[in-house]
């Protein structure tokens, strides 16, 4: 297969018929007979899994899996990609709110342009659009990337997936895992739509938090794993010169005739953390160094299976 569509989807049953059959219709007209999609029933309980069963004996494009309970989006997406066989992997929203004829164009651009993973930039209303800024605003502060919208419809390689750690809800930081670990990524313009039917399964201020906490957890694993003994040792530094610091002005005092003993205590706290902090940090370069041959054994195994070593 040239691409795998994956559609993770959780009680979105009133929208299972106008995906397939725009599928069907976008297929037909420009003749992609080299794509499937790769539908993932995320636990629902309205009957998704049950229509999508029914309405897949009539499109032969399209594959059916199931989660027994709601794991959530991420877990949906691995599943689809597990057993999937395209080069390019798309993942599309079974809302609809996505246009099918931009992953075309996104794959283009990927084979055009040589690009490893390709978002999109949504244009049309968004009822989270200040959110959405933030949380693309903080990314791109943390990370770095050159994209501006990353909570959208994304085209990545093969290989992308398979390199890059997905833990829960982390499906919103593909992109900048991706930059992180040397893949280009690039974005084009991309129809939103209004959602047809169902409400959006992402609102609430407790998303907010979880997505805060879930960002400063990638950038945390990103930098820990690039550099341990440069995070720890550093945060240990600052403790350790805190300490002397706060140990001369002790001396001074004394001197002064004026001794102050939970300064001492201070300075020792000050001194054994900034130990520990860089004891941690070696501990974290030994870490560092067997993820990077696991990740080594990985590209090698990878590369054998296509043949190209």
């Amino acid at each position: 297969m040239r691409v795998s569509v994956i559609v993770p989807a959780y009680n979105e049953r009133e929208n299972v018929r106008p995906l397939l059959k725009e599928f069907d219709g976008f297929f037909k007209k420009y003749g992609l007979e080299d794509w499937e999609v790769i539908y993932v029933d995320d636990g629902s309980t309205d009957g998704t899994y049950e229509e999508v069963l029914r309405l897949a004996r009539d499109y032969p494009f399209v594959r059916v899996f199931r989660h027994g309970r709601n794991l959530g989006k991420t877990a949906a997406i691995l599943t689809g990609f597990e057993n999937s066989s395209g080069r390019y992997i798309a993942v599309y929203d079974a809302d609809l709110q996505f246009v099918p004829e931009d992953i075309l164009r996104m794959v283009e651009k990927m084979e055009r342009e040589g690009y490893d993973l390709i978002t999109g930039r949504k244009v049309g209303r968004y009822e989270k659009a200040f959110v959405s800024r933030v949380y693309n605003t903080l990314n791109r502060w943390l990370f770095g990337i050159p994209v501006s919208d990353m909570n959208s419809m994304k085209v990545l390689k093969r290989e992308v997936l398979e390199d890059i750690p997905l833990r829960k809800d982390w499906h919103r930081y593909m992109v900048a895992l991706a930059w992180v670990y040397g893949y280009s990524v690039g974005e084009i313009d991309i129809t939103l739509r209004p959602r047809r039917h169902g409400v959006s399964k992402y609102r609430g201020f407790g998303r907010i938090f979880v997505g805060v906490a879930d960002l400063i957890a990638v950038w945390f694993y990103t930098t820990f794993i690039r550099k341990p003994l440069l995070t720890f040792g550093g945060m240990g530094s600052v403790l350790i010169l805190f300490g002397f610091a706060v140990g001369l002005v002790g001396v001074i005092l004394r001197l002064m005739g004026h001794g102050y003993r939970p300064l001492l205590f201070l300075v020792v706290l000050m001194i054994i953390a900034g130990l520990i902090f860089w004891i941690l940090g070696l501990l974290g370069e030994v870490v560092a160094s067997v993820y990077d041959e696991v990740r080594k054994m990985r590209r090698l195994y990878r590369g054998r299976g296509r043949g190209g070593i």
